[in-house]
């Protein structure tokens, strides 16, 4: 143990910030600690204010983030009872895009009295849903230009990605876009604190801030959607972008002495937390399919080929893994959607035996739903209650339960629910696969595959493919902790590359679940009335959703601050 090099990998999610620290050797998580936001996601009131926010808006609280720091970080390193001096490397993934607006100190712009009240003043959350006009906006001018850029981005853009969110502020907040001297990804701001360098991620601004290596961003196209936002934006989004796998800048003293670790100590470019779990998982080879599986779920993918795929949301070189194009697709509404179903739609009966049984309620609805074949619900859902990301990408779309009776039970819509959302990756597995991205093995990341066998089950048998699942629920901390360590170097005590990390280090495989060739039929069928639904109210007729949609945002508008404006 003495001889033993380690590296810590910072995981901020959508809820909580994750902190372990690793053997670089073997890749043993030595330590853990969990560090919850305190705020959590703001989607009504602005902290300690009775300020209303607008329907749609998510949004932190960057404290929250500095906590996880300060916090977690001292507590992982005392449970991993280990010397601080043989930690050579630390690397940190985050949400994305969660973006915010600083000043030049690096300061959020919602720490200043000036501005606290102002809601555009706040961190972005990735989910952050209102952002549709700029959206449409930026949409139609690429479309119409024919910009290039657009393709590598699935011929989409995406209300979670950060120039909407940019360009909402400069909208409706003129004064606060000004004083902006940077916006920022959460991961980058966190790099750029702990170094005192602005660092920008390649892979944070290849798939969200319309930027590639070959051509920066597009400058000129900035300036036609609007001659001031063209003429400032880029310098808000300047900084030195350094690729993934590099050493972005050394821990200053003022945060080495904050967190008891060395001064000196080697900080990763940062990472999008799904696309650190490629490399948590050990993948580094194409024709793999990677489902970080959460609140929501990314599909990613690694190949050396560039294909420029509709309906996904990015491909960038260089972003993951030297040499390889990463490829992004994914779903908004997984883990939340199940949440949502069970916090909000459960009877008492139901949660009383639940208390009787000492289990959760969610344990008891997958023992009733397991109890049930394929199709026996006679019910069949869309998953979009919180949007469609891929292959839509469309944030207006909401979701549809289509089969209920009065005697539909709770499980039964609680499977519904599971198999919609198995669907929904169909969807986007197919579509990898009509471009040419072959798919020889699907392995699953995260806490809902390891909690959860029957949604496993469920996968396998609509993918028709077996569903490997990752040992740990920590690919993406583990991912951090691997760029963490190849930022040391070998000179340092870390390994020689990336690939060399990632087999040191990597979750290995614990579970696979096989189709069921039986289930897998009956499940083609309801996938046939998914593809029909799907096309149906998500392309030839998504204006009804859409109106459903203002309806519903007018009147929470209405039970908000009573503005209509807000919408």
């Amino acid at each position: 143990m003495k001889n033993s090099t380690f590296s810590i990998g910072v995981d901020f999610g959508s809820e909580s910030g994750r902190v372990i620290v690793a053997d670089v050797q073997t890749g043993e998580i030595m330590g853990t600690h969990i560090v919850p936001y305190q705020h959590g996601v703001i989607t009504e009131q602005l902290p300690g204010t009775n300020i209303s926010i607008p329907y749609g808006s998510a949004l932190q609280h960057p404290q929250d983030y500095l906590d996880v720091l300060e916090i977690g970080i001292p507590c992982a390193v005392a449970k991993a009872n280990i010397d601080a001096a043989q930690i050579i490397g630390l690397g940190i993934d985050f949400t994305a895009s969660t973006v915010l607006p600083v000043d030049r100190d690096l300061n959020p712009l919602c720490f200043s009295p000036q501005f606290q009240n102002s809601h555009h003043s706040w961190v972005k959350l990735w989910k952050h849903h209102h952002t549709k006009p700029q959206t449409e906006k930026i949409y139609q001018l690429a479309t119409q230009r024919k910009e290039k850029w657009l393709r590598r981005l699935g011929y989409n853009i995406s209300e979670e990605w950060a120039i909407p969110k940019i360009l909402e502020v400069f909208d409706d907040a003129p004064e606060l876009y000004a004083r902006t001297t940077y916006f920022i990804e959460a991961v980058d701001w966190i790099v750029s604190l702990l170094t005192s360098t602005i660092t920008r991620s390649n892979c944070s601004l290849g798939f969200k801030a319309f930027w590639n290596e070959q051509d920066g961003f597009p400058e000129e196209f900035f300036y036609e959607l609007d001659p001031e936002f063209g003429a400032t934006i880029v310098s808000k989004l300047q900084g030195h972008i350094k690729q993934v796998g590099t050493c972005a800048g050394t821990l200053t003293k003022q945060w080495a002495e904050k967190l008891s670790l060395p001064q000196g100590l080697p900080i990763a470019t940062g990472i999008i937390d799904a696309h650190s779990a490629l490399l948590g998982n050990g993948v580094y080879q194409s024709q793999t399919l990677l489902m970080v599986m959460g609140t929501s779920t990314c599909h990613l993918m690694v190949s050396p080929e560039l294909k420029e795929i509709p309906g996904i949301s990015g491909v960038v070189k260089d972003s993951v893994i030297p040499g390889l194009y990463a490829y992004e697709a994914g779903q908004s509404a997984v883990g939340d959607l199940f949440g949502a179903y069970v916090n909000k739609h459960i009877p008492p009966a139901y949660v009383e035996e639940a208390d009787r049984l000492g289990v959760s309620v969610f344990t008891l609805l997958e023992a009733k739903a397991e109890q049930l074949s394929p199709g026996e619900n006679g019910l069949i859902a869309l998953d979009w209650h919180n949007g469609n990301r891929s292959v839509l990408s469309d944030a207006d779309l909401s979701g549809l339960l289509m089969g209920l009776t009065i005697h539909t039970k709770p499980e039964e819509i609680f499977r519904a629910y599971m198999e919609s959302t198995a669907f929904g990756a169909k969807m986007i597995l197919n579509t990898y696969q009509e471009w040419g991205m072959e798919i020889k093995e699907v392995i699953a990341s995260g806490g809902l595959p390891k909690r959860n066998p029957l949604l496993m089950q469920i996968y396998a048998d609509i993918l028709d493919k077996p569903i490997k699942v990752a040992q740990s629920e920590q690919a993406s901390a583990i991912g951090a902790a691997i760029l963490g360590s190849v930022a040391a170097g070998g000179k340092n005590g870390g390994p020689s590359s990336i690939i060399q990390a990632i087999q040191q280090m990597a979750s290995p495989i614990e579970t696979t679940y096989y189709p069921n060739k039986e289930n897998t039929q009956t499940y083609q069928t309801l996938y046939t009335m998914y593809q029909t639904l799907h096309n149906y109210f998500g392309i030839q007729h998504q204006h009804m959703m859409r109106t459903l949609k203002q309806m519903r945002s007018h009147r929470d508008v209405l039970q908000g601050d009573g503005s209509v404006g807000a919408l």
